[in-house]
């Protein structure tokens, strides 16, 4: 049973009264109201009612003059870390309730719950205790757009009960925008990964069968963990009301497929005992990130598996993702043979895109400092990702020291085929994408009507830039714009002053050659300019996504640079600041413009 807490209730309200209220509403209950002076509790038959109640009622429904309100009944002891947020307005950016929530302590997960409410709801679990009891103090009431959040504890139940472990990724669907596993994620005591532990995988299982797969006080999943040598975190209590469970499953490959196996198995047996399926498919959650990658160009590497295990795959739609839910549902049928291999070889694709993106990913935390590449929403949330630099807490601007970032523009040339695929079915997907990043993004008119790119112009902060132009590479990947063994390489233009032209270029080509064995980024300033009305000149970067921010990001700290106020002479060899990381000495701006890339006006 599902047991609720109702309060507000004036004194003269009765048992009678409160079935009424409910009967009304169609909401079901279990037993009798226990009635105490100005609140009472109830069961309800499952989560889902519990949810669908706490919806109806708290605050939104009079009894007898007092607006009730109605939560989860927690016992004390229960009442620790884990917190339901309700009343969400649903289009709020994810970073702004992300910050909210950081102002309280630290947040070790954040899930959202499905409800059938205007309003989103989130599961909250916080480092401490004292972190959660500091959020109900200051959220519960927030207003938030005309919204007044409802904060209430909700069971922080022992896992062990069930012979579940818990994992760092505590049941999260995916990694969103908020990026990786935050630091203070509780791995203490937890023995450590297999060297193929960094990407679970990731099942999604009918609710009904979780009970089978878990089994008699937890022995079944005991079993299935010491045969495969496994850890295992079945997310039931998560997402309350859903029709299915996402189940977690860290070991090595090997291991993980054994897991896989097993579950299938059970759910098999026990939809033959139960009579309640012909045959309960195999269902894989991906990172959408790497779906493309599966797929293959017109569908060739997903076509291969299918007909090398004999089973039929089908991935669910990009529409169904949210940026609470990077996440797509593979669905495998077939036999438990045939589904159990075509697993092997999703997982082995699945792993080799992130294993690359990863080694990628690496290059750029190192080169460029202060990045927040979590924030991309690239990776799971239960991947090892390299953690942000020091001092780049949660919150903070990653860029400037002081006061706001500066806002930058960049033009991106994309396919002219591509637009519809950025600009999504009514404008939703760019929409979207601009929420996400932070970031003004427009998709410039053709220049003329047979022209092969289309230029969007990304406008916003550094860090926004990183995630606009990042979902835009990836998108293009997603949607088979470019092979499957085909990087995705975009042309992009800075302008920057003329004068500063020669600090890019430096003397006879010095600091642009630098910066392209650097970056891996081809990097032109064209000979042939004509300053525009503001004496801007461009730079051309061409190169795939981290090659083409590395190399960004270090012209944007020449420019920088540049534009700081001169101190004392510029002899050859002394510059305004220090040099950029990975470069040797710049030449000064009358140095730099040699013949070749000079620009010139006319």
């Amino acid at each position: 049973m599902h047991k609720l807490y109702i309060g507000n209730l004036s004194d003269s309200v009765t048992a009678e009264d409160l079935g009424k209220t409910f009967d009304e509403h169609k909401i079901p209950y279990s037993g009798q109201f226990l009635m105490k002076t100005g609140y009472a509790f109830v069961d309800c038959p499952d989560d889902q009612w519990a949810m669908k109640a706490i919806e109806t009622f708290s605050g939104k429904v009079e009894l007898q003059g007092k607006r009730i309100e109605v939560e989860h009944s927690v016992p004390k002891k229960q009442r620790t870390r884990k917190l339901q947020i309700r009343n969400i307005p649903p289009h709020l950016q994810w970073e702004v309730l992300d910050g909210l929530l950081a102002q309280c302590g630290t947040v070790e997960n954040c899930e959202q719950v499905n409800t059938e409410s205007e309003t989103a709801v989130v599961n909250v679990t916080y480092a401490s205790r004292e972190h959660a009891r500091q959020a109900i103090q200051k959220l519960n009431g927030y207003q938030f757009e005309n919204n007044a959040l409802r904060v209430s504890y909700i069971p922080d139940e022992n896992s062990e009960a069930d012979g579940v472990q818990r994992g760092p990724d505590n049941g999260r669907r995916g990694y969103g925008p908020r990026g990786g596993p935050r630091g203070g994620s509780p791995n203490s005591g937890m023995p450590p990964k297999p060297p193929h532990a960094d990407i679970p995988l990731r099942l999604l299982v009918p609710t009904q069968y979780v009970g089978a797969i878990i089994g008699k006080e937890g022995a079944t999943i005991r079993n299935i963990t010491k045969q495969t040598q496994s850890k295992i975190d079945v997310h039931r209590k998560e997402n309350a009301g859903a029709a299915e469970k996402p189940i977690s499953i860290h070991s090595t490959p090997e291991g993980c497929s054994s897991a896989c196996r097993m579950i299938l198995d059970i759910m098999q047996q026990e939809a033959k005992d139960t009579k309640t399926a012909d045959e309960v498919p195999l269902k894989i959650l991906a990172h959408n990130n790497f779906v493309g990658r599966l797929i293959g160009k017109e569908g060739r590497n997903l076509k291969k598996v299918e007909q090398d295990t004999d089973t039929k795959i089908t991935i669910s739609p990009l529409q169904d993702l949210t940026l609470y839910n990077p996440e797509r549902t593979i669905t495998v049928k077939g036999s438990l043979e045939n589904c159990s291999n075509a697993e092997v070889e999703v997982m082995k694709k699945v792993r080799e895109a992130y294993e690359n993106d990863i080694a990628a990913m690496n290059q750029q935390t190192h080169l460029i400092p202060g990045l927040n590449l979590g924030a991309l929403g690239l990776f799971p949330s239960s991947s090892n990702m390299p953690p942000p630099p020091p001092g780049n807490a949660s919150g903070s601007a990653p860029y400037g020291c002081f006061g706001a970032p500066e806002q930058e523009t960049v033009h991106v040339y994309i396919p002219a085929q591509a637009v519809g695929a950025i600009i999504g079915k009514k404008g939703q997907h760019i929409k979207q994408l601009s929420r996400f990043a932070g970031a003004s993004i427009k998709i410039a008119p053709a220049e003329a009507p047979d022209c092969k790119m289309r230029m969007v112009v990304v406008t916003g902060p550094p860090e926004a830039q990183f995630k606009a132009q990042g979902r835009i590479y990836g998108k293009l990947k997603e949607e088979n714009f470019f092979g499957p063994k085909e990087e995705v390489k975009l042309e992009t233009h800075i302008k920057m002053a003329a004068a500063a032209a020669g600090r890019v270029i430096g003397k006879g080509g010095k600091t642009v050659n630098e910066l392209q064995n650097l970056t891996a980024a081809e990097v032109v300033v064209p000979r042939e300019q004509t300053p525009d009305e503001n004496d801007q000149v461009i730079v051309k970067i061409n190169g795939h996504f981290y090659a083409s921010q590395l190399a960004q990001r270090k012209i944007r700290d020449i420019l920088t640079q540049v534009k700081q106020p001169q101190k004392g002479g510029m002899g050859p060899g002394s510059g305004p600041g220090p040099n950029p990381q990975g470069f040797t000495e710049l030449g000064s701006p009358t140095q730099g413009l040699t013949q070749d890339h000079q620009p010139r006006r006319k």
